[in-house]
C-alpha cells in the first residue's frame, strides 16, 4: 500500500528515457528528481551502462537508491561504492561465444565489462569509439587471452546489418548459461542467464524491503520491456517504439520533453496533497 512518497521506488532507464548522450539530462528532469527525493521518494536508474559510465552521465545528480547497471547484473550503491549484486558470465561458455564471433566477424567491435569494474576493449571499430566517447568511458585495449577477471557482460558493436548476421549466427548455436540481447540498433550483448533489468528490480526491492507493486518503471527500448512488465506500474516515453509503448500502462512525454519529470511531478502532487490532508485531519 502506498501512503506517501517514501513508499514509492521509481526506476528509470537512462539513454533516451532520462537523458540523451548528446544533450544530457533535461533541466526539468533533474530539478524534479531532486524535489522527489527531497520529499522522501526513492529514485534510481536501470541501464546497461557500466558503473563508471552512470556516474559520469549523472554528474552531480544524486540517486536515492542503489542503481541497476550492466543490464541488471550489477546493483551498486553509489553512496558507499558497494556492489550489492555482481553477477558474472560462465567464463568458458562466454569465452567460446566471444571467440566464435571474433573469428567469424572480423569487423565487429567487442567490449568486455569486467567484474573488477574495468572495461576491456578486445577489438575496436567506429561504433566502439562512438560508444566510448558518448559515455565518456575509460578502457583498456587488451587481447582476449589477457583478461583474467570474471566478466559481467560482453558488448558487440557494429551497424544494424552486421549485428543482424551476428544474431543469426549465434541463434544457430548452443551456449548454455548465457543469452544474447539487442540493447540498441548498434549494440548486441551477452548476459548471464537469468540476469535482466526486471530480475534486478526484484532483487532491489528485496534489498530495500519495498513491495514490487510499489514500483514505477520508465523505459524506451525493447530491453526495457521486462522491467516494465515487472514493475507495479509501467511508463514508456513517447519516443519509444510502438511495441514498447504497448507493454506499458501509460505513455509519458518524450525524453527531451521531460517525460520522467512528468511522472514524478504527478506523484509529488498526488502524495504530497494526501500527506498534507492527513496532517490537517
Amino acid at each position: 500500500m502506498i501512503e506517501s512518497l517514501r513508499d514509492i521506488l521509481v526506476v528509470s532507464d537512462i539513454d533516451n528515457t532520462l537523458l540523451t548522450p548528446t544533450e544530457g539530462i533535461p533541466s526539468v528532469n533533474k530539478a524534479t528528481i531532486q524535489l522527489f527525493c527531497a520529499l522522501g521518494g526513492k529514485f534510481t536508474v536501470a541501464t546497461g551502462r557500466t558503473v563508471e559510465s552512470v556516474q559520469q552521465r549523472l554528474g552531480d545528480l544524486t540517486l536515492s537508491a542503489p542503481a541497476i547497471t550492466g543490464g541488471g547484473g550489477v546493483l551498486c550503491d553509489f553512496s558507499t561504492g558497494e556492489r550489492i549484486k555482481n553477477e558474472v558470465l560462465p567464463r568458458a561458455v562466454a569465452y567460446r561465444a566471444l571467440e566464435d564471433i571474433y573469428c567469424k566477424f572480423p569487423t565487429v567491435g567487442i567490449e568486455v565489462m569486467g567484474a573488477d569494474g574495468l572495461l576491456y576493449v578486445v577489438r575496436g571499430n567506429e561504433y566502439v569509439q562512438r560508444h566510448l566517447c558518448q559515455e565518456e568511458l575509460s578502457c583498456l585495449l587488451i587481447p582476449l587471452e589477457e583478461i583474467h577477471c570474471e566478466w559481467n557482460k560482453v558488448l558487440f558493436a557494429g551497424d544494424h546489418e552486421l549485428l543482424g548476421r551476428v544474431k543469426a549466427f549465434v541463434e544457430a548455436r548452443y551456449y548454455p548459461g548465457i543469452y544474447f540481447v539487442e540493447t540498441d540498433s548498434m549494440y548486441y550483448e551477452i548476459l548471464p542467464e537469468g540476469v535482466s533489468k526486471g530480475q534486478a528490480l526484484r532483487d532491489l526491492c528485496r534489498y530495500l524491503k519495498i513491495p514490487v507493486e510499489n514500483t514505477i518503471a520508465i523505459g524506451d527500448y525493447y530491453n526495457d520491456i521486462e522491467l516494465l512488465q515487472t514493475a507495479g506500474h509501467s511508463v514508456a516515453v513517447r519516443n519509444a517504439p510502438g511495441e514498447v509503448q504497448l507493454a506499458a500502462d501509460e505513455i509519458t512525454s518524450s525524453c527531451m520533453d521531460g517525460g520522467v519529470a512528468e511522472v514524478l511531478y504527478r506523484l509529488i502532487r498526488q502524495y504530497a496533497r494526501e500527506c498534507d490532508s492527513a496532517s490537517r485531519n
